[in-house]
């Protein structure tokens, strides 16, 4: 593993509901979503597209759970949730996350969630806030066992392009990498104007090119 690298976008449900959100999506890239699990840290519940290249998309819903009021993680669910849904933001993985909490100046929290097939996945996060505050900049994931990471069992979906509300610059600042070497393969649009954040993904797919 490469000491930064994008690993997975993620992807709210909106108030219709995580089913209908997941129909509607996988009908558009031409796959089925798995379930993930529950985050029983942080209140919320995901499925999971595995891509090409080491990543995945997950789709987000929150839990009418005491969790979700408190996690930072929940918390922005819900928030995404409650403006109709989508694009929540990315997620860079890290090798060396003690850099990183150094860096931004706190500690990491453990993520897991038990995943149907009875794996308990864990991993450490940080970052959520900023997201939160500033939706254009990622939050930082450390997997504690990459032999189960979620992109295993790609199903020849591939993330190709994102187009990005905000300034790289800002990004650079905030990860201590440059943002752009991150996303090197990918086709990148970065739009100075309208409310920050991951606006749009383009994906090849068995359905042909498909933006989200």
């Amino acid at each position: 593993m490469t000491a930064m690298r994008l690993d997975h976008l993620s992807y709210a449900c909106g108030p219709d509901g995580c089913r209908a959100t997941l129909e509607r999506l996988s009908a558009l890239l031409g796959a089925e979503f798995v379930d993930g699990g529950v985050h029983p840290r942080f209140g919320t519940v995901n499925h999971i597209l595995p891509l090409e290249n080491d990543r995945y998309i997950e789709v987000v819903d929150v839990l009418d759970h005491p969790a979700s009021d408190k996690a930072p993680f929940g918390q922005a669910v819900r928030a995404r949730k409650e403006l109709g849904g989508g694009w929540l933001g990315w997620v860079v993985a890290v090798r060396d996350m003690e850099r990183m909490e150094k860096r931004l100046g706190r500690e990491a929290v453990p993520g897991n969630r038990h995943r149907p097939d009875g794996v308990n996945l864990t991993w450490r996060q940080i970052g959520v806030k900023g997201l939160m505050a500033d939706p254009q900049l990622p939050f930082f994931v450390h997997w504690d066992d990459l032999g189960e990471h979620p992109s295993v069992g790609g199903n020849g979906v591939k993330l190709t392009a994102l187009e990005i509300a905000g300034d790289p610059h800002r990004v650079t600042d905030w990860i201590g990498h440059p943002a752009d070497h991150l996303l090197d393969d990918l086709d990148v649009d970065w739009r100075p104007n309208g409310q920050p954040g991951l606006v749009s993904a383009v994906f090849e797919t068995p359905n042909g090119a498909v933006r989200l």
